[in-house]
């Protein structure tokens, strides 16, 4: 625990400027970002006696050992670096929301020639435009295919659009009227965009103009005695209409707003957010957050705001925003807002009508998630608890094992052989921390000797990182300039000769844990210990998981440690074990199936797939490319003299493949003109 005395700036060293400022622990991470109007004010109540800070401002001041800041113009520009290094650094005392699921859209992708209507999750995109976000993705399926009637915009993949473009035949959307069919020309590009345009205006909220304008058509319709077309435009009105009463009106004045509520208490929050479009809920999504810095409800809303718009621009940013408090400088936060809108945004509370109505709505929907959100994560606290401290008597550990990494190895018959490494803590999986590995030191089936060689690795880049950071010495803080990049040492990983800077960042193998878990018995386990022994490290447990009957192995036992079968802690590490299989596994398929496209024209320095396509076309096949003479390869366009010398002698340096035999007759199967085997 650190004094903040120590790391404390000297008087009149703070500037009394908007800004925003960084507290860093021994290691260098940040573990906390804020912002102020007056730095030397908002910092000077840090350091002041501990026992008048909240509890988590003293944990969070105790816990660093350095603060530095960075001095902006404006108010507005304090907000954005704040969300910015908030995003970048993922301190560990701010306050993060987190979605329990991942939203869909109803997204047009207006980026492509012919736009195309789907669902979709995950990060935005550039150039598609977005409606939502919804509760589930059946919603969109039907809203879009109510109105797929009116707008016949192109929903199919691209797979299937080309193969109706070149079939000359439409999907069956095409042939029933849902679908303009701009696959085989129905309409031109320039139609099938419009339609598009119109459909996001209705999904806008623009809905009159088009119901008024369907009905005067069909009125012109039935007094020409066109029977069928009015019938048709009667469906159309009446498909628009239902996709309309999906969302039911709630403010009268087609307004565009977002109401955010917020439920909280002394541990944890839970933010609502109604998206109100045209005066209908066009999407609800939710937030819930550990409360692991000091703040009110108005703190609270103000990360809302960054984290709700803090990637969006345009109308995706609404015109009113309506927050149950306002934050510390509402002013600021307001032209952040309208900044990214590129118009007046208005930050409110609402005070009467149906605003505030619905804003009831919104609050009961955020007390009722953080109730549910406490119910689920007790249910899933005690559970994991469990676990852990089963582990711990049972291996007998002196404390439960909040960080366990567990290693397996992959390969096929011996070739391509991987390694992967998984991360868990609190017996949730930490997917940032995950590595893969190439086993480099020697060649062949060897999962003992693999095993000892990754562990290893994994534990040599920990100790150069503890004595790379300066763990191992005594140092005195130093608040101010971020010190200047080192270059890590590497032990052969593809991504160990990385620059790296002391920047805050999390940093690759630098957390020990308190558990490894090989995934195999008594051999790989023995292994795992050898080469923590080799490298000094005796603070570690290791402990294996044979597949064959669950057991787990402990170092220098003969007999294994049995877990009851409906034990939790056994379930957490077959968890744990079955995952590091997974990894391993896809990153070997992945290894296989690059090595299996590999071509011997891969080793030709300079020769774009282009150039190997068009030699592989010119000849029939890499067996008569071989063949040929220089004089013929530089016949193939595109190809010089010098590539052509580099091709034969890239190819004549490869090893011939064994012939393939028909097992049934014995007979050796010839490569014919094309390159297949008959």
């Amino acid at each position: 625990m650190a004094d903040p005395s120590s790391y404390r700036p000297k008087p009149g060293q703070i500037p009394d400027t908007p800004g925003v400022y960084k507290f860093r622990d021994e290691h260098r991470r940040v573990i906390y970002v804020g912002k102020a109007k007056s730095l030397r004010q908002r910092l000077a109540n840090y350091f002041q006696d501990l026992a008048g800070l909240h509890p988590r401002t003293r944990t969070m001041v105790t816990t660093a050992a350095s603060v530095e800041w960075t001095v902006v113009a404006t108010e507005v520009e304090a907000l954005q670096l704040e969300y910015s290094w908030i995003k970048e650094f993922d301190p560990r005392f701010n306050v993060k929301y987190r979605d329990d699921k991942s939203y869909p859209y109803l997204a047009v992708t207006l980026n492509e020639e012919f736009p195309r209507v789907q669902v979709m999750r995950g990060a935005k995109k550039k150039g598609v435009r977005y409606f939502g976000p919804y509760g589930h993705a059946w919603a969109i399926r039907e809203t879009v295919d109510l109105m797929l009637r009116v707008f016949p915009v192109r929903t199919c993949s691209a797979g299937v659009f080309k193969n109706a473009a070149r079939t000359g035949r439409p999907c069956l959307l095409g042939y029933i009227g849902k679908c303009s069919a701009p696959c085989v020309g129905r309409v031109t590009p320039e139609e099938h965009r419009e339609l598009a345009d119109d459909f996001c205006d209705f999904m806008a909220g623009r809905t009159g103009t088009y119901i008024r304008r369907l009905e005067k058509d069909m009125m012109a319709a039935a007094e020409e005695m066109e029977y069928e077309r009015a019938a048709r435009l009667r469906d159309d009105v009446e498909a628009l209409k239902r996709a309309m009463e999906k969302s039911a009106v709630v403010l009268a004045d087609a307004t565009d707003a977002d109401l955010i509520a917020v439920a909280e208490d002394e541990l944890e929050a839970a933010v609502q957010i109604f998206h109100v479009r045209g005066g209908r809920v066009r999407g609800q999504r939710g937030w819930v957050t550990d409360k692991v810095e000091a703040v009110d409800t108005s703190g609270l809303v103000e990360h809302a705001l960054q984290q709700l718009y803090g990637e969006e621009t345009g109308d995706s940013v609404p015109k009113e925003v309506l927050v149950p408090a306002l934050p510390e400088d509402p002013e600021a936060v307001s032209q952040w807002l309208a900044d990214r809108r590129g118009s007046q945004v208005s930050l409110r509370i609402p005070q009467r009508g149906d605003k505030k109505d619905l804003m009831v709505t919104v609050q009961r929907n955020a007390q009722q998630a953080l109730g549910l959100h406490k119910t689920k994560r007790a249910s899933d606290l005690t559970t994991r608890s469990r676990a852990l401290e089963e582990i711990a008597e049972a291996l007998g550990l002196d404390t439960a094992p909040l960080r366990i990494e567990c290693f397996d190895i992959s390969h096929l018959q011996g070739d391509d052989v991987v390694a992967s490494m998984v991360v868990f803590e609190d017996g949730l999986a930490r997917k940032s921390e995950y590595r893969r590995f190439q086993i480099k030191g020697f060649e062949g089936q060897d999962d003992v000797r693999s095993m000892h060689e990754v562990i290893g690795r994994r534990f040599r880049r920990y100790l150069q990182e503890k004595e790379r950071t300066g763990e191992w010495e005594e140092s005195p803080a130093v608040s101010g300039a971020v010190p200047a990049p080192e270059t890590a040492v590497g032990d052969g990983d593809p991504l160990d000769n990385e620059p790296r800077e002391d920047d805050g960042r999390p940093k690759r193998f630098a957390y020990p844990p308190q558990l490894v878990v090989v995934d195999g018995g008594r051999p790989q386990v023995a292994a795992a210990k050898r080469a923590l022994d080799e490298l000094g490290i005796d603070d570690i447990a290791v402990c294996g998981l044979a597949k064959r009957l669950e057991e787990v192995w402990l170092p220098d036992d003969d007999d294994p440690v049995v877990l009851p079968r409906s034990s939790e802690g056994l379930y957490l590490l077959q968890r744990v074990r079955d995952e590091a299989h997974r990894f391993a596994i896809t990153y070997q398929r992945a290894k296989r199936a690059k090595r299996i496209r590999s071509s011997p024209l891969d080793a030709v320095s300079g020769l774009g797939e282009t150039r190997k396509q068009a030699l592989i076309k010119h000849f029939g096949s890499v067996k008569k490319l071989k063949q040929a003479t220089i004089d013929e390869i530089c016949e193939v366009p595109g190809i010089g003299r010098r590539t052509a010398e580099s091709v034969a002698v890239a190819l004549a340096s490869t090893t011939p493949a064994a012939p393939a035999v028909n097992t049934a007759t014995g007979e050796i199967i010839e490569e014919d003109d094309g390159g297949s085997t008959s």
